[in-house]
């Protein structure tokens, strides 16, 4: 591991920036007028990479990570919830509780779905694994897209230990919501709870189907064997 200093952070991750990369991310990110990520900045660093800085880096402090979560570039906001998931893996029971508070406290700068979907499953997730969901629940009611994507994604983490209640229970009070990428977060989870238990996919998908929209729809059936998914696609079932 490299000498874990926020300056040295910064410029290991800025050295791998790349302008014609950074032009895409801006359009792939939809940071235009009136898109959902209007005025973030990209430098054009990739995940992957991200990924290797943070493993060099997961030593730096916990205040600096915090401090990076700050940025306006979004690269810097990756890199710093790719070290506090790394860190929240090794870390004691203190050092992650730390470390959730810290998430929770900045969610107005977890605000693109990549920064929410890579991390929120391995921090928020994990700590509430064996404690009371609320908060959850009280993102799922939020004002704000991403609380309320961080609310569904989150409950990945219970999914993979075969606990679908609390997914199941938030895709229910985000089955109207207005925005596609909540849409596409609810289907994608209920899609994982059929990839381990198709009962009970199929049970919520049987009282909703009709209403859910089209897009959370066709995620969630989207391994679907085709004549079943045509019935679910044209009412028939």
């Amino acid at each position: 591991m490299k000498t874990a200093t926020l300056k040295s952070l910064r410029a290991t991750l800025h050295n791998q920036a790349n302008k014609s990369d950074a032009e895409i991310l801006q359009r792939f990110f939809k940071t235009g007028p009136g898109e959902y990520a209007e005025g973030d900045i990209f430098i054009g660093v990739r995940v992957p990479t991200i990924r290797r800085i943070a493993r060099e880096y997961q030593t730096v402090p916990l205040r600096d990570a915090a401090t990076l979560l700050q940025s306006t570039i979004h690269e810097e906001r990756m890199l710093a919830l790719v070290i506090l998931m790394l860190q929240y893996k090794r870390g004691t029971p203190g050092q992650q509780a730390k470390i959730y508070d810290r998430y929770m406290a900045n969610t107005a700068n977890i605000n693109n779905w990549d920064l929410i979907d890579v991390t929120a499953p391995h921090i928020v997730g994990a700590f509430l694994q064996n404690l009371p969901r609320t908060p959850l629940y009280e993102f799922a009611r939020s004002n704000s897209l991403w609380e309320r994507r961080i609310a569904i994604i989150s409950t990945f983490h219970f999914i993979k230990h075969n606990d679908f209640r609390d997914t199941l229970a938030i895709a229910a009070i985000l089955l109207h919501d207005a925005h596609d990428l909540i849409h596409k977060a609810v289907g994608w989870m209920l899609r994982e709870v059929g990839n381990r238990d198709l009962q009970a996919e199929e049970a919520f998908l049987k009282k909703h189907y009709c209403t859910m929209p089209r897009t959370m729809l066709r995620y969630a059936i989207e391994k679907f064997p085709e004549p079943k998914r045509q019935h679910y696609l044209k009412g028939t079932i």
